[in-house]
């Protein structure tokens, strides 16, 4: 449940990072995730289970309504090398489907003064809280054809969260000219600045 006063992105205040954490992950240690890098399982299934380009989970065609169900799964999901996805436990992996991202970054907010000094952080539709930074970069990828952006930002692992419109509307607001060209915009978050797109 998101506390009551929330901390926009657009708002002028300069709250500091701990405190924005505090105020959208209140408990952010409560959950730790599965060492799913470390399990190898022998046995490995296809269930038609899929994530859709909307974030929403499928199983054998049918929508998986159950919030709860849907955070536990994500703890033990696992990207290879070779971009397959998949579920993960110590005795079998299930293999997923997924049309673009497994997860959508449905919020972001800033903490500190705007422009170098801030720190972004994005929650997904799963729970999850990143600071973008160096562990955690944004990247953008432009359709060839209609020259639409997508825009990501990396979680764990290799499993990546696609910006949902609202969110990327937001940094574009933030955004500023890139300090060494000046053609590019981009935004700020904890020392790296990460483009966006061209200025025109």
């Amino acid at each position: 449940m998101m506390a009551e006063r929330d901390v926009k992105s657009n708002e002028n205040t300069a709250i500091s990072l701990e405190d924005l954490l505090k105020e959208i992950a209140p408990d952010p240690s409560g959950r730790s995730l599965p060492p799913v890098d470390k399990w190898s399982p022998e046995r490995s299934s296809d269930i038609d289970m899929e994530i859709r380009a909307d974030g929403s989970w499928w199983h054998e065609g049918g929508r998986i309504n159950r919030k709860k169900l849907v955070r536990l799964f994500s703890t033990i999901l696992r990207k290879d090398e070779d971009g397959s996805i998949w579920l993960v436990t110590p005795y079998e992996k299930v293999v997923v489907h997924v049309e673009d991202a497994p997860f959508i970054a449905v919020r972001v907010d800033r903490a500190g003064e705007a422009g170098e000094n801030q720190t972004l952080a994005f929650s997904t539709n799963v729970g999850d809280v990143v600071v973008a930074g160096p562990e955690h970069p944004i990247r953008v990828e432009i359709d060839p054809e209609t020259g639409e952006p997508a825009p990501y930002i990396l979680v764990r692992g290799r499993l990546e969260a696609k910006l949902a419109r609202p969110v990327f509307y937001e940094l574009a607001d933030m955004a500023e000219a890139d300090p060494d060209d000046g053609e590019t915009l981009g935004v700020w978050s904890d020392g790296v600045f990460f483009r966006l797109g061209a200025a025109e």
